[in-house]
């Protein structure tokens, strides 16, 4: 059942847009580029307004950029995210794209570590843009069936027991507080009526979802006495696993919020103007507007670094 609906999905046609910005990201990246993956609210939404969102799955990150710098912090924390504009201003088209190796992909979409922001993305419907051979989709299908089982495998612990300690819930409850659980992770301040759009847009999708990934985690032993009907879902965990889960998750939570303060301070590294990118970033998930300066933008490492510092500190982003 995930199989089925994960390749549904990424086998979905894209706009001409993401076609267009894929092609100018092959063209930035040469050879190094194995597939492009887009995502996201323009995706969901199926509108080239604003920023489009993808993932760029190379096969060496020194390949991809021509720069033992850029490839060296694409190692230490994956992945960089650069802006493209391509085009005239008045009618360019955006994007921002995360760049990573097939591994790292496929690391990151499994449930171990800190950083959970791969998986969180993936466990939503994606797309394949365009991939150099029929092996590339096999490999990224299998990745991103992963992810959807990951978000399920750490969200079910907190679902509500009903009798002899057995897991009952519906597909919404569990999506609804996953993706509460998620943003709150990453410091992605969205309102709750944008989080809420995240299931309504597809509830069938998710309901379907729900099913595969269950199905996955009791093959694997990870949960027993899988049970549905009418649309409600009964497991039960292995003794004391809800407790640990749910003890992993709050712990990892302060970890995963230092690892995207250094990926906001990689980006003077990664991206140029890159005060303005950050600012923007800010303001998108927190809703507070931060003017930058011309003076931060010629030096932002003296002079914008420290307004980042001030924002953190202030708790824009909570």
């Amino acid at each position: 059942m995930l199989t089925e609906l994960v390749a549904g999905e990424l086998s979905q046609p894209v706009s001409d847009a993401a076609h267009t910005l894929c092609g100018a990201i092959r063209e930035r990246h040469g050879d190094a580029v194995r597939a492009v993956l887009f995502y996201g609210s323009c995706l969901r939404r199926k509108s080239d307004e604003g920023v489009l969102d993808f993932y760029v799955i190379v096969d060496d990150y020194r390949a991809a950029y021509g720069s033992r710098w850029l490839a060296a912090l694409n190692r230490a924390v994956p992945p960089n995210v650069l802006w493209l504009v391509h085009g005239p201003e008045e009618s360019a088209l955006r994007c921002k794209y995360a760049v990573l190796t097939t591994g790292d992909f496929e690391r990151l979409c499994t449930p171990g570590g800190v950083d959970g922001r791969v998986w969180a993305r993936f466990s939503q419907p994606a797309g394949i843009v365009w991939a150099r051979d029929d092996e590339t989709r096999r490999v990224l299908a299998a990745a991103i069936e992963r992810a959807v089982v990951s978000m399920v495998s750490w969200m079910l612990p907190f679902m509500p027991e009903g009798s002899e300690g057995r897991l009952r819930f519906g597909a919404e409850e569990l999506w609804r507080f996953a993706f509460r659980q998620t943003y709150r992770a990453e410091w992605r301040s969205e309102s709750p009526e944008t989080i809420a759009s995240l299931y309504e847009a597809a509830p069938e999708r998710f309901l379907r979802a729900t099913a595969g990934a269950l199905g996955r985690l009791g093959a694997e032993g990870a949960i027993a006495d899988v049970r549905a009907e009418g649309g409600v879902f009964e497991a039960t965990l292995p003794g004391g696993r809800a407790r640990r889960r749910r003890l992993a998750w709050r712990l990892r939570q302060p970890l995963q919020k230092t690892l995207l303060v250094v990926a906001l301070l990689k980006t003077a590294f990664t991206q140029d103007d890159w005060v303005s990118y950050v600012l923007w970033k800010l303001e998108r998930h927190s809703g507070v507007h931060i003017e930058s300066t011309e003076a931060q933008r010629r030096h932002p490492l003296t002079l914008g670094l420290p307004v980042l510092f001030r924002i953190l500190r202030q708790g824009i982003l909570r």
